[in-house]
């Protein structure tokens, strides 16, 4: 994506003390896939109107209306995530950026139909594929939650850039350091 300034938005610019924020809810590409691969066996655990409402995920899977408002905004960096999910996103941001992140789970935005589904595969949502969500890194978080809520898009801020190299994410009184994503759990089903 281009910034006003015609420079790049890469993956590689956040900067300690920046606010990273995620568009849409993660897991979505991974719960439309199973929905639409294991349809028969969900039907088999939940209502057809459920597994229909996750098969329809497939219309988040763009991410160029957030880039359109996040470049218009003061971002300095962006991120689709993909394979390994939000908790590789994460660690492949900081590391281009060679920055810490601390992320809260609790404020990673995630819908109802992705847990259920992960639950039934007995998956973790956050290693899930992830399309159509965008990791953002700027100066001024709940003002771009702002304009891509006025633009129809939902989004959180879920933590932060810090010093040094830890990627963390903190889920009340426990702390997962992250790495680099490994094999995504969609290849486990």
């Amino acid at each position: 994506a281009k910034a006003k300034k015609g420079s790049l938005i890469s993956t590689a610019g956040a900067r300690a003390g920046m606010d990273i924020v995620v568009s849409k809810w993660v897991g979505i590409e991974g719960t439309m896939i199973f929905a639409k691969e294991k349809e028969a066996e969900l039907k088999e655990h939940f209502p057809a109107d459920f597994v229909d409402t996750a098969i329809g995920f497939d219309r988040y899977l763009s991410v160029v209306p957030e880039a359109a408002v996040a470049t218009q905004s003061s971002v300095a960096a962006m991120h689709d995530v993909t394979e390994g999910g939000v908790f590789g996103a994460l660690w492949e941001l900081g590391e281009a950026s060679g920055v810490g992140i601390t992320a809260h789970l609790d404020k990673i935005p995630i819908k109802q139909e992705t847990i259920e589904v992960c639950e039934v595969f007995k998956i973790n949502p956050y290693m899930l594929i992830s399309s159509g969500s965008m990791m953002i890194g700027c100066e001024k978080g709940n003002l771009l939650v702002e304009k891509l809520e006025e633009a129809g898009i939902n989004a959180a801020v879920i933590g932060r850039a810090t010093e040094g190299n830890d990627r963390i994410v903190v889920s009340r009184d426990e702390t997962r350091y992250i790495g680099p994503a490994g094999s995504d759990e969609l290849y486990k089903i």
